[in-house]
Parts: structure tokens; sequence; C-alpha cells
């Protein structure tokens, strides 16, 4: 399928998804099928760079953060709508992640990966000690009373938010990795002193992607001091979102866009699973296990692995 195609095929499913889910009667779907969707998003956004580029990200709880803070900011000016939220948090993100790329991407090896664990750190402190966000104490965020569309509760406009930005995310994913630039980084990925020899730009591809992977990741941390009505530092710099983020590619696949979706939707889902069952404090523990047994069993991922199979029959 052409990227032409798929876009509107993805946004297609997508309405369709926010359309039909009008019929469940269960408003944990709601609340699990967020938690999921932002599973995705911070997935697919992680493998544009770790994934086709080889550069390993380990400050995803921090692009996050500024796409929530972003949205907490706005907030407190002027009661900004919530399209202004997602678009101005995705915008800021991505500036950050240009800001660390070109900072950081001359370097190699795990040079990028310290600097972005770093970023998390100094942006936590600065955040704890902005009181017009609300600092340590955290800050609360009013839910609106008047829903669109005739909806319910506001859960569902979230949700309803967090299946196009799903959609809208795996299209950039797919649109890239088919693409020239999608070559460039896999050439940057498997020999970068190669490619640079062969005449490939890999200083600027690797701070493009740096760019759209930081703008997804905040676009999908926007909505989230919405989704909790209450956000401070700790809930949002959650380590939970940096280990997913890498665990979900590795466990899924990649080197290809539909590996962090699988990846995604099968841990995002068992981790709900347990959550309700058993215990969130589960969570970590099972991405662990999964973690090694994928990576012993499949270590291109449950897509590759698949993919195998296929060329062998």
């Amino acid at each position: 399928m052409s990227n032409r195609a798929f876009a509107p095929v993805a946004l297609a499913v997508a309405l369709a998804l926010a359309a039909a889910s009008q019929l469940v009667t269960n408003e944990y779907f709601f609340t699990a099928g967020y938690t999921v969707l932002l599973f995705v998003i911070l997935a697919t956004a992680w493998n544009i760079l770790g994934g086709y580029t080889g550069y390993v990200n380990f400050g995803s709880a921090a692009f996050f953060a500024i796409g929530a803070y972003t949205t907490v900011a706005l907030y407190n000016a002027f009661k900004a709508p919530l399209a202004v939220m997602i678009v101005s948090g995705t915008l800021v993100a991505g500036l950050a992640g240009l800001g660390l790329g070109y900072l950081t991407l001359r370097l190699r090896g795990v040079f990028f990966a310290i600097a972005s664990l770093a970023l998390a750190v100094v942006l936590y402190v600065f955040v704890v000690n902005w009181d017009f966000v609300g600092g340590a104490r955290g800050a609360y965020i009013l839910q609106p009373r008047e829903l669109p569309f005739g909806l319910k509760r506001y859960i569902h406009v979230l949700y309803a938010a967090m299946v196009l930005m799903a959609a809208f995310a795996l299209v950039v994913a797919r649109t890239i990795e088919t693409s020239a630039i999608g070559r460039g980084l896999a050439a940057i990925r498997d020999d970068e002193l190669a490619a640079e020899c062969a005449g490939v730009p890999t200083l600027r591809l690797k701070i493009l992607a740096a760019t759209v992977s930081g703008a997804l990741m905040g676009m999908a941390g926007t909505t989230f001091p919405y989704y909790l009505s209450y956000v401070e530092p700790s809930a949002a710099f959650n380590l939970s979102y940096a280990v997913n983020a890498i665990a979900m590619p590795l466990i899924g696949g990649m080197t290809m866009w539909a590996g962090p979706l699988v990846g995604a939707l099968l841990l995002g889902t068992v981790q709900q699973v347990v959550q309700v069952t058993v215990s969130s404090e589960w969570n970590l523990l099972i991405v662990g296990v999964l973690l090694v047994v994928f990576v012993t069993i499949a270590p291109n991922g449950i897509v590759g692995w698949v993919q195998r199979l296929k060329k062998k029959r």
C-alpha cells in the first residue's frame, strides 16, 4: 500500500474506532484504551530515532512531560482549547528534540543516550521549582463541562483525540520508513561512517529524526493533565514511560513501523489486565520478563519473526 493510500485508510480506521466506541457501555474501556494508545504513540515516536536510526533515547519521559506541562502552562495562562494545547505541546517538544539533537548528535555512541537521560533530570528539577505550573505540589486541571458531539464524559473526548493522534503518529512513521529519509536513517543505523562516505547527510537526518521523535512524544503527553485532572512532576516524569517506550518496539520489532504498534498493543493490553486483576506494581516486572523472553526467542521482534516464517514457507 502506498503512502497516499495508507494515510486515508489509517484516518478512516481511527474515525471508525472513535465512532464505534460510542456503542461501548463499559467506561473502563476508554481509560484502558487511552493508556494503550498513549503507549502506541510513545513507542512509535521512540522507534523513529531508536529503531530507524539506531540512537537510543532514554529521555522519553522528558519529552512526554514537556507536552504535559505545556498544556498546564497554557491552561493556567488563558484556558486554551484542547486542540491548541495539542499543537503547542507538539511544537515545543519538537523544538526540544531539535535542540538536543543539534547539541549531541554530532557525537556517536552512547553520548546521545546519556544526554537524553540528563535532559530528563534537568527538566524534572526545572519543573519542580516552577511555581507557575504547580512546582512540586502539582497542578489541578478542570475538565470542561460542555462536551462536543453529545458525548457524556470527557474521557470519551480524550479517547477520540488519542485515536486520531495514534493514527497520525503511525502515518508519520510509515511515511518516513518508506521514503528516502527512511533509507538514509537505515544506512546510518547499519554503518554511519559508510553512509557518510556514500554522501548521506547523516547529521541532518539524525537531527530531523530527533525532532520528529520528540514532537510525537510531546504530543502523547498533551492530553495527560486532562486525563488525570491533576499532574505533578513524579507522574509526568514516570519511569514507566521511558521503559515502555523502549521495550515495546523491541518486542514488536524496531526496523518497521508496525513493530511498535504490535508491541504496544500486546504489552499495553497485558499491563491493563494485570493492573485490574493483580496490581499495577507488577507492570515493570512484566515488561522486564517479556523483554528478556522476546529478545532471546525473537531478536527482531514479533513482526520480524513473522516475516522470517513467511520467507521460510
